[in-house]
């Protein structure tokens, strides 16, 4: 459990599969076990589904990554610059970093950042993030604009969203 002074409590999975309860300096422990009560099947079924995501990625090796890296440092820009010509988009930066949450995101001076775990997936998985990263220079949101702009360059977005589920 982790006391600070947020307001609410939350329970979230860590990447090891581990249940963290966040909650308000001074919220009652009575209230933590009935808020943990009333999570515990969000908190069952996303841990087993944690332990299956992690042993079906399990953390690659000093070699594995390192390929994974320079796999990424030449193939994304590239891949970037593509579809960002075909958008007539041009993000302000581009780097690659080691990011376990999120395969993409997008800053708000316009750099995009990509993880290079996202080369263990299929190319279509890919071009979707690249494609989603770059609908973020236009549009800061989720919103029916972002989505259109989404279905413009890949129709089939939604398809290859769900190769990244696996």
């Amino acid at each position: 459990m982790i006391r600070s002074s947020r307001k609410t409590l939350a329970v979230e999975i860590a990447c090891s599969g581990q249940v963290i309860v966040r909650s308000p300096l001074f919220c009652p422990q009575e209230e933590i076990h009935r808020f943990l009560e009333r999570h515990a099947d969000w908190a069952e079924k996303n841990v087993k589904r944690q332990k299956q995501f992690l042993a079906a990625h399990p953390e690659p090796d000093a070699a594995r990554r390192a390929l994974l890296i320079a796999r990424a440092e030449a193939e994304l820009p590239p891949r970037i610059w593509y579809y960002g010509k075909i958008m007539g988009l041009c993000p302000a930066g581009i780097k690659i970093t080691g990011a376990r949450k999120r395969f993409g995101s997008c800053s708000d001076k316009n750099r995009l950042c990509f993880s290079w775990r996202l080369m263990q997936y299929p190319d279509a998985a890919v071009d979707c993030v690249i494609v989603h990263e770059l609908a973020h220079l236009v549009h800061k949101n989720h919103g029916p604009q972002f989505y259109a702009l989404m279905a413009s360059i890949l129709p089939d977005y939604k398809e290859r969203q769900k190769l990244l589920q696996t």
